[in-house]
């Protein structure tokens, strides 16, 4: 088919059947060109979808053969019904595109406990690269710490936090405990405008023992050192320290990946600790039963000189999996299950046990009030 040029690449379609949904989400078939593909409605954004209905579709990313994109997306429904605001909120995630959503942000709905805020007071905030860790991070602080866990979902991947599989199947699973998207991205079960006030929302109103941030899926990177959009992790660290909290990083360690620049500590978590965060952070190492990984490990950190930089601690994230196992709850990483890559998952692991640590020593921390 042939059309204007865009930076989008528009199709109609067909729904030839709705399967599986998650809340603000609903899995789709549609029938595009003659040929059945996967795609995703927000019903938030577009209004019900049924089967039979003709949809506006954004066929973009099946069209350059991305990976987390690869299914197309609702942008209408044709002859669909016209909507009503739900919710009364003034402030605007997704701002001025043309499906930008308005939402009730925490500011508006909780101005003073932010204002009044003494801050985090010791609570551990776990930055982790990838959206995938946040599994083995939210087990292990679950199994070292029994802590209340807080996802914050941060804008440099997917914005719409209904594309997260992995978010409702946490919460079903006892392993998360609230869920925060803040900057542009939206759709969690609070809303925040910053980086800063998601955080004292996880402490303030959903009372977090451990705070998670990472983007939502689909992370953008261009094998460059800075053209990387996981380095945002290093603001939330940086954020964390700001507000009174204990910043923890989650190292990205593989020993499964191709890709030379992913292999033992990936270019992204050494960029990130060595440039993008300015503060002392908890860095945690995972032990590894192959004594030359661990080496390997230990030298790529040391050869950065890391440990002058931030405090580098050992610790075991087996409790991590362990309390994943016992709930049968299965995880994966780019197609990865512990047993493909163990490294990885015990690394995201670990950064949870430090910080469900650090939350039951920390509990009754005696600290002053942002300021003082």
């Amino acid at each position: 088919m042939g059309g204007e040029r865009a930076g989008i690449r528009l199709r109609r379609g067909t729904v030839v059947s709705v399967g599986a949904s998650r809340p603000g989400a609903i899995e789709l078939e549609v029938e595009v060109d003659g040929e059945r593909s996967p795609a995703l409605a927000y019903p938030y954004l577009t209004g019900p979808v049924r089967e039979g209905d003709v949809v506006l579709l954004n066929t973009t990313a099946v069209a350059l053969g991305m990976g987390t994109g690869g299914f197309h997306l609702v942008i209408a429904v044709e002859g669909g019904p016209e909507t009503e605001l739900a919710n009364g909120g003034r402030v605007m995630k997704a701002r001025y595109t043309p499906q930008q959503v308005a939402v009730r942000s925490v500011e508006e709905t909780h101005r003073d406990a932010l204002e009044h805020s003494p801050g985090l007071q010791g609570t551990p905030v776990v930055a982790a690269p990838l959206h995938s860790m946040i599994g083995p991070i939210a087990a292990g602080a679950k199994a070292s710490g029994d802590a209340r866990v807080v996802y914050v979902m941060t804008d440099g991947a997917a914005l719409p936090g209904p594309l997260s599989r992995l978010v409702p199947r946490l919460r079903d699973a006892g392993l998360l405990d609230g869920f925060i998207t803040c900057g542009q991205a939206f759709g969690g079960e609070l809303e925040a405008v910053t980086i800063w006030t998601a955080l004292l929302a996880a402490k303030e109103v959903l009372e977090a023992d451990v705070v998670v941030v990472a983007d939502g899926p689909g992370n953008l990177g261009t094998d460059t050192t800075w053209g990387v959009s996981a380095l945002a992790s290093g603001n939330a660290l940086n954020a964390a320290e700001a507000l009174g909290g204990v910043p923890v990083a989650a190292l990205r360690v593989s020993f499964a990946d191709t890709r030379p620049r992913h292999r033992v500590v990936s270019h992204h978590s050494l960029t990130i600790l060595e440039k993008v965060c300015t503060v002392r952070a908890n860095v945690a190492v995972p032990v590894l039963d192959d004594e030359g990984e661990r080496d390997a490990v230990w030298e790529a950190l040391r050869a950065r000189k890391l440990e002058e930089r931030h405090q580098l601690v050992e610790v075991d994230g087996r409790p991590a999996l362990d309390r994943l196992d016992q709930l049968a709850f299965e995880i994966e990483s780019m197609g990865r299950i512990p047993k493909d890559d163990p490294a990885f998952f015990l690394s995201a692991g670990a950064a949870g046990v430090l910080a469900g640590r650090t939350s039951a020593r920390g509990r009754n921390w005696p600290g002053k009030a942002l300021g003082a």
